[in-house]
């Protein structure tokens, strides 16, 4: 991650200086686009470090969630520090024009030439981390890592973008083309600011578990002899790998309070075992025919004559 981030830095001052010499709108939001970038990739080495702390009195459930927060920020910084000053550029060049000088665009057209290999092989990278990590489905759950392939992924069609429209504004000498290529990398950025963002506004108000494993954990509930049925089964993720489940159950009648206790346990380590990342595991065990007898109108009367 900080080489990533090293090499981002060297690769936005040397867009920022070739938009400068060239006076280009397209460069310059390929160079407020690896800014972006870069403040990101801190907000992501912070959410790594963060949300790695052990749970404590004050957050019970641990810090996982601050994986979500810090994803979160990144989606803005995206979205105000790349998308809306791409639109600015591209808005400002079709207000303005701009006068293409030769020798500055060469330089900046050798500039994103070798940011298109660096963004490449960086997103080559990212893409084999997420097959590592159980596949592009699997993977991509982690924040941190969609995050990044986001980020690359985007820096790649940018920097094609900024490419396409700084060679036709070159031949043509018309420069809407170099504008509408800033215009669409800011929309490019505003659309996966706003992916990124909506995922982690419904990872950090609570979102349920993968249905896979909420699955899992209903059939195995299902399967305990001493479970007469499963009247609600709630799960909500605390961090990457981590989730909160909750469930109500009746159990079979007959069972005594030190049986009931046994089965509590045994229900729960079973659980944990099967989906790891249930850690923290709650069940609301009833007895129906134990409660349908006290509510029944013969006992109700019992207690009135009494």
């Amino acid at each position: 991650m900080l080489v990533a981030l090293a090499a981002n830095l060297v690769i936005a001052v040397a867009k920022a200086l070739g938009g400068l010499a060239a006076q280009s709108p397209a460069l310059l939001s390929e160079a407020a686009h690896s800014v972006a970038d870069s403040v990101n990739e801190v907000f992501l080495l912070a959410a790594l470090r963060r949300s790695r702390r052990p749970a404590d009195r004050r957050h019970p459930f641990g810090y996982g969630k601050e994986r979500f927060f810090w994803s979160l920020l990144a989606a803005v910084g995206i979205f105000v520090m790349g998308g809306c000053f791409s639109f600015y550029q591209g808005v400002e060049a079709l207000r303005s024009g701009t006068e293409e000088k030769l020798e500055g665009y060469v330089a900046g057209l050798i500039v994103l030439a070798l940011a298109l290999l660096a963004e490449g092989a960086s997103l080559a990278r990212a893409l084999y981390q997420a097959h590592r990590q159980g596949g592009l489905d699997g993977g991509l759950r982690d924040p941190a890592l969609r995050t990044v392939v986001a980020e690359d992924g985007t820096a790649v069609l940018g920097v094609t973008l900024a490419l396409t429209g700084m060679a036709l504004h070159m031949v043509t000498g018309q420069v809407v083309y170099e504008a509408a290529a800033s215009l669409a990398i800011g929309a490019l950025l505003v659309y996966v600011a706003y992916r990124l963002g909506r995922e982690a506004r419904d990872q950090l108000i609570g979102e349920a578990a993968d249905p896979e494993a909420a699955e899992r954990i209903r059939a195995l509930l299902c399967e305990q002899p001493e479970i007469d049925s499963v009247e609600a089964l709630f799960t909500m993720k605390t961090g990457l790998e981590s989730a909160l489940v909750a469930a109500r159950v009746d159990l079979v009648p007959g069972l005594d309070s030190e049986e009931v206790e046994q089965v509590a346990v045994r229900i729960k380590r079973a659980v944990g075992e099967a989906v790891p990342e249930a850690e923290q595991i709650f069940l609301d065990i009833t007895d129906r025919a134990a409660q349908e007898a006290r509510q029944s109108p013969a006992a109700t009367g019992e207690r009135g004559g009494a």
